[in-house]
């Protein structure tokens, strides 16, 4: 019998996602870098890591939902009956794989309190902390960078005396210290700006302050550091004595090249402002995940809780994962691997 070589012949589709070596990943698999895809693994089992811990640590919790959302006086019958509705009576392992199955849906199930979606309810608190972390970061670059850039150019000066002792007042001193220290000055006693929520637009200012005075601090002394090894690379006495503006050797030259080291803080302390942001919203009465994760543990309200402290220790890993890859593309000097 004769064969139509039209049924020899494979689609094209199917011929660019086959290969006739099993090791051979797909065309998709291949165009992207080795080391991206372990970095990325690697992010994958700490969210993994991530989400069995925060299970386990709500539930490790003292306190019972059930009696918080029925009170003391509520009969056994109504707490068993709301027990079984919040699926609170099945085992804990049973309930990990629930909440896992759940997770890759993307669906983090809905409040004991109110019983709107975890998702919704973050959706609309997400949008405020990540103003404030953008003030706070903003804020922070705009002290930090000058005041490391000189601390480096006036080295063993009252300049750099003053820069570094800023720097470190502003790493000692606690949110939870600085916050209501501004609100007494700034709000009480000058009235320049209201004492919290964020109705008003200069009601980001003092959780702003409070929240990028430690990153800025934490930034200056990193910013000294890195220019300190770089004014005396021979790039910069080049630039020197091809005869350029000082502020051009150290803005241009200088800072370009001593970036790195400040990418991978920002990196870091980024993730951390969203943590911080806990204490500084509660302080503030800051409507973001911070008061909202305060408010849930005060309720007992674990599908909110898990939500929030998801969000923001997925939001780290996430940071610190893009930061990691873009070192590369900062400075390609470095080996992507």
């Amino acid at each position: 019998m004769r064969t139509s070589s039209r049924s020899l012949t494979p689609c094209p589709w199917a011929a660019s996602w086959t290969s006739t070596d099993a090791g051979v990943p797909a065309p998709a698999l291949r165009s992207v870098p080795a080391p991206v895809l372990t970095r990325l693994a690697s992010a994958l089992v700490v969210v993994l890591g991530v989400c069995t811990l925060v299970f386990a640590l709500i539930h490790l919790v003292p306190g019972d939902p059930v009696e918080a959302m029925l009170g003391e006086r509520a009969q056994a019958g109504d707490r068993a009956a709301l027990r079984a509705a919040l699926g609170l009576d099945r085992p804990l392992w049973e309930q990990y794989w629930s909440y896992l199955g759940d997770l890759l849906r993307l669906d983090l199930g809905a409040s004991f309190l109110d019983q709107r979606p975890v998702t919704a309810i973050l959706a609309e608190r997400l949008p405020a902390t990540l103003r404030l972390a953008a003030a706070a970061l903003g804020i922070a670059l705009v002290v930090a960078l000058p005041l490391g850039v000189l601390a480096a150019r006036f080295r063993g000066s009252a300049v750099d005396s003053a820069a570094m002792t800023l720097s470190l007042l502003g790493i000692s001193i606690p949110n939870f210290w600085l916050g209501p220290l501004l609100i007494l000055v700034f709000s009480l006693w000058l009235g320049w700006t209201p004492v919290s929520g964020d109705q008003a637009p200069l009601g980001i200012v003092l959780p702003a302050l409070t929240l990028g005075t430690a990153l800025a601090a934490i930034l200056a002394r990193m910013v000294r550091a890195s220019m300190l090894e770089v004014l005396g690379e021979d790039y910069v006495r080049t630039a020197r004595a091809k005869g350029l503006g000082e502020a051009a050797v150290l803005w241009r030259h200088a800072l370009r090249n001593a970036w790195l080291p400040v990418l991978t803080v920002i990196g870091l302390q980024l993730g951390g402002l969203l943590a911080g942001a806990v204490i500084t919203e509660t302080v503030f009465a800051w409507p973001g995940i911070g008061s909202l994760l305060v408010e849930s543990i005060k309720a007992r309200d674990f599908p909110v809780v898990q939500g929030c402290v998801l969000l923001i220790s997925l939001s780290y890993v996430a940071v610190n994962t893009l930061t990691d890859l873009a070192y590369a593309w900062i400075d390609p000097r470095i080996s992507a691997d």
